[in-house]
């Protein structure tokens, strides 16, 4: 069983959602990138996202898009960012998975990055710009290490498509709640649980995670009847970029996610 699986595996003998919070690498720094990932796993945490800063992030709305410039600017390179995940790796904290575009793994390298983040402790990565039928070479490179690949899926994903995306995919499904770009939102799509439920028959026994729009301990507590698991990040990026410069920030986010926890 992989640390991922593991996580979920845990999280369902309590009978709740596994909690994965997100944050960008190097925001609003890189030596604040491991406090806020320690604040996250003190919060609760079952996952932690780490996001790749990336110079064309079509997948994120405004709030991660300025994340992604500030963890541009501060010198969050893919290999600065595993790095910082093999002194993570030495602590007991929660798996990490990197949230990344293809192009940087392209850059260094597909087995190279494996090699890297199977070094550095990495337990999983997600490729929001990688097809499956393109994703053969890293998830294969994945494979011989122990990490995950993990899929993603949309509500416009057909059922083909979910099959396929499915039998590619390992440590679990994320579903994208709506069509479009990260960022939180006020409510959840009505249909969102069908969508969920129509993904579970193609999951090959995965979990599946929900994420982008979700911000507020109502909208966990409704995703938790249908999902394995949650993803918050543009509401945890926001709250990362208006403390940036204030000593209390890690306790901040800690307690964020810590409600955010306890409605999962």
């Amino acid at each position: 069983m992989s640390r991922i699986a593991a996580a979920f595996a845990a999280a369902r003998a309590e009978q709740r959602a596994a909690f994965i919070p997100y944050l960008t690498a190097g925001d609003p720094d890189l030596r604040a990138t491991p406090v806020l990932v320690r604040a996250m796993a003190a919060g609760g945490a079952d996952i932690v996202e780490i996001g790749v800063p990336f110079s064309d992030p079509i997948a994120d709305g405004v709030v991660n898009q300025r994340a992604a410039e500030r963890g541009r600017r501060a010198g969050a390179t893919l290999r600065a960012i595993l790095d910082c995940c093999s002194g993570l790796a030495k602590e007991a904290l929660p798996p990490i998975v990197l949230f990344t575009y293809f192009n940087p793994i392209h850059r260094l390298g597909v087995e190279a990055f494996a090699a890297r983040a199977a070094d550095c402790g990495v337990a999983g990565v997600l490729v929001t710009d990688l097809p499956p039928e393109e994703a053969g070479p890293l998830r294969d490179n994945l494979d011989r290490r122990g990490i995950d690949a993990v899929g993603l899926l949309a509500p416009t994903s057909t059922a083909e498509r979910r099959r396929a995306i499915a039998e590619s995919a390992r440590g679990f499904l994320y579903f994208i709640s709506r069509t479009g770009v990260t960022g939180a939102r006020a409510d959840l799509p009505p249909d969102l649980e069908a969508h969920v439920r129509e993904a579970r028959a193609a999951a090959h026994g995965l979990p599946i995670a929900v994420g982008f729009g979700l911000s507020r301990p109502e909208q966990v507590r409704a995703v938790r009847a249908f999902a394995d698991g949650f993803v918050v990040g543009s509401a945890l990026v926001r709250l990362i970029e208006e403390r940036a410069s204030d000593p209390g920030l890690p306790q901040a986010l800690e307690r964020a996610c810590r409600a955010l926890r306890e409605a999962a």
